[in-house]
């Protein structure tokens, strides 16, 4: 397991913190106030990348240096081992005061009483409507997003110029651009074991639902079992065999593809024109110097145009267990200021859940603001929804991926979502 520990301390007014690299050290100074009472939060999070860990940084030293009696100290681990060890932690009674959480993991915590109200924070206000819809529960709300991230495609405009084809507008126009370039014996889409079928699945199953706002009825019919999870999500999976039987995805190698990484590696390599995965990574990508100009966009999936696939995300949830529950409430509503958000999901190309937050800044993601603002999207982890559903997808598709039948991947897929559905 790969885990970076970072902590930035202060107990006067002054720090330094240089964070200049992955692997390398974290440099503290810190000047201390002989006999002053301190108190020590601990912070766990899934942001490890160096870029996400010097706004993280930032952020935490301006807190301390506003409250002297406070510390806090940061800790991240990658990927899904982050979700397995909070899980962990938490069910041994050792979870941190603050913590990073997703829509899954947070269906148990809540049902486990694990995780503090913060409805009392003032900074709920200043979130959009859409986002608060989705915290609000019974009166109480259990966690705070600090990004709405969204899953995009990515098009290596330089080969498609190359070659005389078109960034795709819909979903005959890709699957043109994807026949072309398998003719030419090369792979049109790099895709990984996690989010990229899914996101497909999910995003072109339940769009006519969104688009009618019938989201809350239909997803409450899901939660009593009086429809099925494969009803809405088959058009999508059917259309992701599609793209692998015709060569579009070579699932052999998506399977061992780990997601914003192994792909963004392959990207880089210029030899396919798409990529799906999410457009967090974007500013990922560009620091990797690509010897070729690219841009995120909207999924286009529909027969008449695109549509985005979004998540309330980097989500903050306080142990409801903690010694230091004010303070870790305190560091929250910090946390969630419009200065810091801004600066956060900016750095992640990712747009910011508050009210006046502004879309992010980066170039290659500036496609991808229309649909969002229009509201063609879908909410790929709905808080309406009482399954699993990002570990239920990501399942069925390493299964699509490794040759399973559509029919039987389905089925177990809805046979899994009975046994997780909340008694």
């Amino acid at each position: 397991m790969k885990k970076r520990i970072f902590a930035v301390s202060v107990l006067l007014a002054f720090v330094l913190s240089i964070f200049t690299g992955c692997g390398e050290k974290s440099s503290v100074v810190t000047l201390e106030e002989p006999d002053r009472e301190t108190i020590t939060l601990t912070f766990f999070g899934n942001k490890y990348e160096p870029e996400n860990v010097k706004i993280i940084e930032e952020i935490l030293s301006d807190f301390m240096v506003e409250n002297p009696d406070i510390r806090v100290s940061y800790e991240s681990i990658k990927g899904k081992e982050y979700f397995d060890a909070l899980k962990k932690r938490m069910a041994a009674g050792k979870g941190s005061d603050v913590f990073m959480v997703n829509h899954d993991v947070l269906l148990e915590l809540e049902q486990q009483g694990q995780v503090a109200d913060l409805s009392d924070l003032s900074t709920i206000s200043s979130f959009t409507d859409r986002m608060c819809s989705q915290m609000e529960q019974n009166g109480e709300i259990y966690w705070v997003p600090t990004t709405v991230s969204a899953f995009g495609l990515y098009c290596n405009l330089d080969l498609l110029k190359a070659h005389g084809q078109q960034v795709p507008d819909n979903l005959g126009e890709w699957e043109a651009v994807c026949d072309y370039f398998a003719g030419q014996g090369l792979t049109p889409i790099i895709a990984n074991n996690d989010i990229s079928l899914k996101t497909m699945a999910i995003g072109l199953g339940f769009y006519a639902v969104y688009q009618e706002n019938r989201q809350a009825e239909v997803l409450e019919q899901i939660n009593q079992g009086e429809v099925k999870l494969s009803d809405y999500l088959r058009p999508g999976f059917v259309l992701a065999e599609n793209f692998l039987q015709k060569g579009y995805i070579d699932g052999e190698k998506a399977l061992s593809t780990a997601k914003t990484s192994d792909d963004l590696q392959e990207f880089l390599q210029g030899e396919s024109p798409f990529m799906l995965t999410g457009a967090w990574a974007a500013g990922r990508v560009k620091a990797m110097g690509p010897d070729f100009a690219f841009e995120v966009v909207p999924l286009p999936l529909l027969e008449d145009g695109s549509l985005l696939v979004i998540n309330p995300d980097t989500k903050l949830s306080v142990n409801a267990d903690s010694e230091h529950l004010d303070a870790a409430k305190k560091f929250v509503e910090y946390f969630t200021q419009a200065d810091n958000i801004g600066k956060f999901a900016d750095q992640q190309s990712s747009f910011s859940p508050l009210k006046d937050g502004n879309p992010s800044t980066v170039q290659e993601v500036q496609p991808l603001i229309l649909d969002y603002l229009e509201g063609r999207t879908v909410i790929g982890t709905d808080a309406l929804l009482n399954l699993p559903i990002w570990d239920l997808t990501a399942e069925a598709s390493r299964k699509l991926l490794a040759g399973e039948p559509l029919e039987t991947v389905m089925d177990e897929l809805d046979q899994q979502a009975e046994e997780d559905r909340p008694q």
